[in-house]
């Protein structure tokens, strides 16, 4: 894990997490089903260190992009807390929403639909600098320097409109937009899942120099295991709208503890031409988010469930430390009625 250079906003030190999340939840109602909600983020509960990159992983639907929403209140938790740098967020006398955007910034997945088409570059990336108090002249200049931060010249590039570019430029705009404000921490969904691999290793590259060169805080969201392996300290695995398997990186692409864990990295296509993928990892499709299934919400895709994993919902081990590696399984539990499950 990074450790970060002493900044001014710093309020709890560095070993005071910058993001914790507490039971987060949210439920969007589903018209004409009898009051019936989407499960989408249902109780999560994980923090953020300070300087670190947690990688988000899971298959498409499982609340990933619902969560960095909720992490930005883009969209309000129906429950659940914030803490930002040891201050409640949207609580008095915590930190207030509108402070706690200063701080933190976000990159959509769409890189294209992000910027306004109407907008120069260089005014889409002077608008938050421009908003948040700085002069015209002085937002552009913020503007000039952070298009040469992300590797592209403003002289050449500041006065294009976003049609003009192509989609590894049109994210590397999205990105010097996000830092222009000088936040603490980015969230970054699915940032390059739209690039082809040559853009993809170069924004990655980008990414990893900017955390460094601004002392940034990441979480990063995406489907591509190998992406995440590569820029994250921490991952965590979310499926159905829960978190199942939590942990630092190494651990968790070398000993998962989550059958579903192992079934998304037994997926990775290999390069290797003697080692074919005869047989899915995982079958099935995940279930209806409407009405999970009850106990573990795995268990209906799952090859060791068992009647204990239909009766109870495991629990996620408690997290001691930024090297805690726990799942929410049964068989991790001791006593919990699983046949593989350790005695004491």
């Amino acid at each position: 894990m990074s450790s970060l250079a002493y900044d001014p906003r710093d309020r709890g030190g560095p070993q005071q997490p910058m993001l914790i999340a507490r039971d987060l939840r949210k439920h969007f109602p589903v018209k004409a089903s009898g009051g019936k909600s989407v499960q989408a983020v249902d109780g999560v509960s994980f923090s953020v260190g300070k300087g670190e990159t947690l990688g988000v992983v899971g298959e498409s639907g499982c609340g990933k992009s619902t969560l960095a929403r909720l992490m930005l209140h883009l969209i309000k938790p129906d429950a659940g807390e914030l803490v930002f740098d040891g201050d409640p967020v949207g609580v008095a006398p915590g930190i207030p929403i509108d402070a706690l955007r200063r701080q933190v910034q976000i990159v959509f997945q769409d890189s294209y639909s992000s910027l306004n088409p109407r907008m120069p570059v260089r005014d889409s990336v002077a608008f938050g600098p421009f908003v948040q108090g700085k002069r015209k002249d002085e937002a552009r200049q913020v503007a000039r320097d952070m298009l040469g931060k992300v590797g592209l010249d403003p002289e050449i590039f500041g006065p294009r409109y976003p049609h003009e570019l192509s989609g590894g430029q049109k994210q590397r705009v999205n990105i010097a937009r996000a830092l222009a404000t000088g936040p603490r921490m980015v969230i970054l969904d699915e940032p390059v899942s739209a690039l082809d691999k040559s853009i993809e290793a170069q924004v990655l590259n980008l990414l990893r120099a900017l955390k460094r060169q601004l002392n940034l805080t990441y979480v990063f969201i995406s489907h591509d295991l190998n992406v995440v392996r590569y820029i994250s300290d921490r991952v965590l695995v979310m499926y159905l709208g829960r978190i199942v398997e939590f942990g630092p990186i190494d651990a968790i692409f070398e000993r998962p503890l989550h059958p579903y864990t192992r079934a998304l990295l037994a997926s990775r296509p290999s390069m290797d031409p003697a080692r074919r993928i005869e047989l899915p990892p995982i079958s099935g499709d995940p279930p209806n988010p409407i009405e999970p299934p009850s106990g573990c919400r795995f268990r209906t895709r799952c090859p060791f469930a068992e009647m204990v994993c239909e009766t109870a919902d495991p629990m996620l081990g408690p997290l001691q430390g930024p090297q805690s590696h726990v799942a929410a399984c049964h068989m991790q539990e001791a006593h919990s009625g699983h046949s593989l499950a350790a005695s004491a």
